[in-house]
């Protein structure tokens, strides 16, 4: 009976991540050129000094990561629960093998950085968690949410008037591929979150 389980959930991530494969090898390869360039940029900075024999070497400086911060990578809902103590949690379901879905690595790795310490980016990759899959009733990915907090065991979502609902798929977040979005939805969290507290 598990094995069975196991396979239908498998399944559904093939499925759900079926939309997204049209244009997934088109994309990865880009997607892959830009992450790596993308990479090289943030994480070396290459400085061109004299050596003593007056010669021109290049010498390759780490960025601090105390500047930028990480989306989590989420495999447990004990890991959304702990980041909601922080605050708002943006969550990212996907699939790496989504081109769509790892074109917003980037994207999500900024807006972790400009709300570090305020709210909390995560990701979830359906096809190594396909019980959060299930849990979350995914049916299409890239699917973006933002959880403001737990009530009665349920998660509490913002939607996009500000209103909260415990139905997810009402707070479902549209233009996926713009940053203005999150960071508006975000935004409007952290007013929440302020007025609530006041």
């Amino acid at each position: 009976m598990k094995k069975l389980v196991i396979l239908l959930i498998l399944l559904a991530a093939v499925v759900f991540t079926a939309g997204c494969t049209e244009k997934s090898q088109e994309n990865s390869t880009n997607t892959q050129a830009n992450s790596t360039n993308i990479q090289a940029n943030e994480n070396i900075n290459g400085v061109v000094k004299a050596n003593e024999s007056g010669q021109n070497t290049t010498e390759v400086e780490q960025n601090t990561t105390s500047q930028e911060s990480k989306v989590v990578q989420v495999t447990s809902l004990e890991q959304i629960n702990t980041s909601l103590k922080q605050g708002p949690v943006l969550m990212k379901i996907g699939s790496k093998h989504c081109g769509p879905c790892q074109a917003m690595r980037p994207m999500l790795k900024e807006l972790a950085t400009e709300y570090r310490g305020k709210a909390t980016i995560v990701s979830i990759d359906i096809t190594d968690s396909p019980d959060l899959a299930t849990y979350f009733e995914i049916g299409y990915v890239p699917d973006t949410t933002l959880i403001m907090g737990i009530e009665n065991g349920e998660y509490v979502y913002l939607k996009e008037d500000g209103t909260l609902t415990k139905d997810r798929l009402q707070a479902k977040i549209r233009g996926q591929m713009e940053k203005d979005v999150y960071e508006n939805r975000i935004n409007l969290a952290l007013l929440q979150e302020e007025n609530s507290t006041s």
